[in-house]
């Protein structure tokens, strides 16, 4: 699973880690930054088990050797995972992981350890961090997880090596969300608003985006037959759904991305005639963004986005 994944969406992190892992050259410290659901953990995983694993082929982890299969389970005792215990990981998690390396490894003397969200350490648990970076106790390899790298103290990204994780492209994020079990209609709509899996999953998981789904649409439909019920559905509706500012622009996005699925399909039909006026409604939408954004009220933008698309299809 995970060298699908990397492979696919992670092509520069993933070769570089299995060449330094091939020529013995890896960092004893990595800071692995990038938006969650990118590939950070699935990193972390394979790279644990391709240290561990004892039946190595062609550089890849068998995965069904008795170690790869305690790291899956989370049970082999020289592999730890650190995440935050409530808002924050204490020094006291700290604390523990450095009294484990101390003493000897059960099967080897390397060890492997993940901090998950590692911005979310508090100052005394980033502080013990540092030193027992500074300060080694015995051979590890250790992996940083961020989706925050500005709140990691500097002077610990300075003993890291760091690895950007890109962004997922639209079709890839809306193949992940799909993944994940959300509706391909609700994937492809999220990917469209954001490049952030995060932001995607978070949007989904709100009552408020089903309602805004559906109310764009048939927003949307109004617009598309020229009906003049699309200008006093603003008030009738969408008022209603566009209370905060962050809402009012998700709202004209998800608008964007009924007219960008109706462009698509304008396109394979060769329907030169409508996708000019799709093209149109478009850049009218765009510049409604615009004004949004320059704090003009949303209703004012709403309905004066209406009338203009109306006028367009009339003229």
């Amino acid at each position: 699973m995970e060298e699908e994944f990397l492979s696919q969406h992670q092509p520069f992190v993933f070769s570089q880690i299995k060449k330094s892992v091939k020529h013995g050259r890896l960092a004893h410290a990595y800071l692995f930054e990038g938006d969650l659901g990118v590939g950070k953990h699935l990193l972390s995983q394979w790279l644990a088990k391709r240290l561990f694993c004892t039946q190595v082929v062609d550089n890849e982890p068998c995965g069904i050797c008795n170690n790869c299969q305690r790291i899956d389970a989370g049970e082999h005792p020289n592999v730890w995972v650190i995440a935050p215990e409530g808002q924050t990981i204490k020094v006291q998690q700290i604390r523990q992981l450095q009294q484990e390396f101390i003493r000897s490894g059960f099967e080897s003397r390397r060890q492997f350890f993940v901090i998950r969200q590692a911005d979310k350490m508090n100052a005394s648990a980033a502080n013990s961090l540092l030193k027992f970076l500074e300060e080694p106790q015995g051979e590890f390899v250790a992996v940083l997880e961020t989706d925050a790298p500005g709140k990691i103290l500097p002077t610990i990204q300075s003993r890291c090596q760091i690895l950007h994780f890109a962004p997922l492209n639209g079709k890839e994020l809306a193949q992940r969300l799909r993944q994940d079990g959300i509706s391909s209609a609700s994937a492809t709509l999220l990917a469209g608003l954001t490049n952030s899996y995060q932001k995607a999953v978070e949007i989904s998981q709100e009552e408020w985006f089903n309602e805004a789904k559906d109310a764009v649409s048939q927003w949307y439909h109004l617009l598309q037959k020229g009906d003049l019920a699309a200008f006093i559905y603003v008030q009738k509706k969408m008022m209603a759904i566009a209370k905060e500012k962050e809402q009012q622009q998700l709202l004209l996005q998800m608008l964007v991305q009924e007219y960008r699925t109706s462009r698509s399909q304008l396109l394979a039909q060769g329907l030169g005639p409508q996708l000019a006026d799709n093209t149109r409604s478009l850049q009218l939408i765009l510049e409604a963004q615009q004004k949004l954004g320059a704090n003009v009220s949303f209703q004012n933008v709403a309905e004066q986005l209406v009338l203009r698309i109306l006028k367009q299809a009339t003229a």
